[in-house]
């Protein structure tokens, strides 16, 4: 996508809708601009009628004149900016709403290809530069280049002469700044790239600081943050670099054009061609010129750096997250759930983790999968919601593909308890009810009976309104995995999906999750996971998975006399139980 287009995209998108208020900052800006080139005016009748003809009356008038004028330009613009800034910040409000809307609703897959502190790289550093693409830029263009205007018409006012030679700096400047322009892209897309790997490392820094502590790997984090920190450091001195290789050529050509502007006023004056308070109206036109002819030169190389932080946005705005089939429904009536010739394989894999899968998940009944770790059990519950679609082969519900109907009705009827339980830095209570946000005092506590959360609630400072930090970090393991149940169970949804949801829990919890999951899965379809064989036994169906494939199916009884890989498992667990 070309520059032009990523204009045109950002013009159409996001800031047409603020035109009027684009236009208004540009009246104040009009203002300024006016009230610039009337300061630069107003100091030949100062010298004139002040110092040369000492006229008293105008000796009052000018100078609160150019108060006045003053008073007009600091006023429009603090206006222009402050809305400009307001515009900026809706801007970059909806670019971020826009980022985190397209992660949520994108795969599984496509987010798992991509570090999380990318994620945040975008939403901060790159949202922020397309803001101030939209404030800074399209102020300091209009501003200065007013404020240019009046001054050369200050100028040629004058004199034209003088203001013909000025005027050759503005083509010199302009075609210096153009090539620096292009650098600045592409150091700020290599900037971006290092601190969104500055994120990720700060994110694992801190999710991971007790492996950190326990392996006593303080000073190697801290080498390895060292590299990249100065890294990033590097790269934004270039920019900066960049950004001022425009000051020592602006300042070269200024003083070449004020030296030569100074003899050959001197000539003119010398010649009579040229009156003094001409000369320094002339003068202070030009020298306030300066300022936006030097901002004008080097605006370019802030545009550059911001579309390049567009570029990098615009893909994952416009990435291909609808659902297709969002108009087909899932009505779930006594369906099962069958798994016909499935074979999936993750995109980084050579193998493939399952292969040519096939198995029933009765309507009604609660189902089991059991295998070695990696055997693929986690694959397959996790095809079920689709948060992974296979290769070959599909999942039929109601005899058709469950690709065939909307995402959004296939989830609501599945309810998840994995084995890495994942909660909110929010109170007990929220984190029960995100399944159903409408729940009820009353519905919150029953879920949470049910799943033996009551009795750790109750001793909670604030009881369900006690906030449980980031990822539940102020409750055990067994805890955080009850309100995971809880969770679920206040869904009510018709399938239920348990990852070895027991793995945490001690054996007299362990029997009550037992007792709530036999209600719960009551009239609905679940399927389980679990190394502890206890919390299956009582399976209607058991499938073992080895190396991505189903070697041996049937009931606790049948297997144990079937299969040598399930009756391993069971005696081993009976040895460990002894």
């Amino acid at each position: 996508m070309s520059n032009i287009e990523i204009i045109k995209k950002l013009y159409k998108n996001y800031t047409k809708k603020y035109l009027n208020k684009i236009l208004l900052s540009v009246f104040f800006s009009l203002l300024v601009a006016s009230s610039t080139a009337m300061i630069a005016y107003l100091l030949d009748p100062a010298i004139e009628k002040i110092f040369i003809e000492k006229n008293k009356k105008l000796m009052i008038l000018i100078p609160i004149a150019i108060l006045f004028t003053f008073v007009i330009k600091g006023s429009s613009l603090y206006m222009a900016k402050v809305i400009l800034i307001r515009v900026g910040g809706e801007v970059q409000k909806t670019l971020q709403q826009q980022i985190m809307s397209s992660i949520l609703i994108s795969s599984v897959e496509k987010i798992n290809k991509k570090h999380s502190g990318k994620f945040i790289s975008h939403i901060n550093y790159d949202a922020g530069l397309v803001k101030q693409l939209v404030t800074t830029t399209i102020l300091l263009f209009t501003k200065d280049a007013l404020t240019l205007i009046g001054l050369i018409g200050v100028m040629f006012y004058q004199n034209w002469k003088l203001a013909m030679f000025a005027i050759i700096m503005i083509p010199l400047a302009s075609g210096a700044a153009k090539s620096l322009g292009k650098r600045v892209g592409k150091v700020t897309t290599e900037a971006q790239e290092v601190f969104g790997f500055l994120n990720s490392f700060f994110l694992e820094i801190i999710r991971n600081h007790k492996i950190i502590k326990i392996f006593l790997r303080e000073s190697y984090e801290n080498e390895r943050l060292n590299k990249i920190i100065s890294k990033f450091k590097e790269k934004v001195i270039k920019i900066e670099t960049v950004m001022m290789r425009a000051t020592p050529i602006m300042e070269t050509l200024t003083g070449l054009m004020i030296g030569g502007l100074i003899y050959y006023s001197g000539s003119l004056i010398i010649n009579d061609e040229l009156d003094l308070n001409n000369f320094f109206s002339f003068l202070a036109a030009m020298m306030l010129a300066y300022q936006p002819v030097r901002s004008l030169a080097t605006l370019n190389m802030g545009v550059y750096q911001d579309i390049s932080a567009a570029k990098r946005l615009f893909p994952i705005i416009e990435s291909n997250n609808i659902d297709i089939n969002h108009g087909s429904i899932l009505k779930l009536d006594q369906s099962d759930i069958v798994f016909k010739n499935l074979t999936f394989k993750y995109t980084e894999a050579n193998k493939s983790t399952l292969d040519k899968i096939n198995l029933t998940i009765k309507y009604g009944e609660m189902t089991a999968l059991v295998g070695h770790s990696g055997a693929g059990k986690s694959t397959i519950l996790n095809l079920i919601p689709r948060f992974f679609d296979p290769q070959d082969g599909e999942i039929v519900i109601n005899g058709k593909s469950i690709e065939s109907y909307s995402l959004k009705t296939l989830r609501e009827n599945i309810s998840l308890v994995s084995q890495d339980t994942t909660l909110f830095d929010d109170t007990v209570k929220n984190n029960i009810k995100y399944s159903k946000l409408d729940a009820t005092d009353e519905e919150i506590a029953e879920a949470a009976r049910l799943s033996s959360c009551e009795d750790f609630i109750k001793d909670m400072p604030n009881g369900y309104e006690t906030v449980i930090g980031e990822n539940g970090l102020r409750l055990s393991g067994g805890e955080k995995q009850r309100i995971s149940i809880a969770r679920a169970m206040l869904k009510n949804s018709k399938i239920i999906l348990l990852d070895e949801a027991t793995s945490s829990l001690d054996s007299e919890t362990e029997e009550k999750i037992q007792n709530a999951v036999n209600y719960l899965k009551k009239d609905k379809t679940t399927l389980v996971i679990a190394h502890r064989l206890s919390t299956i036994i009582n399976a209607h169906k058991i499938y073992v998975i080895e190396k991505g494939k189903v070697v041996a199916e049937g009931n606790h009884e049948s297997l144990l006399n079937s299969s040598e890989i399930y009756k391993s498992f069971y005696l081993k667990q009976l040895d460990k139980n002894k």
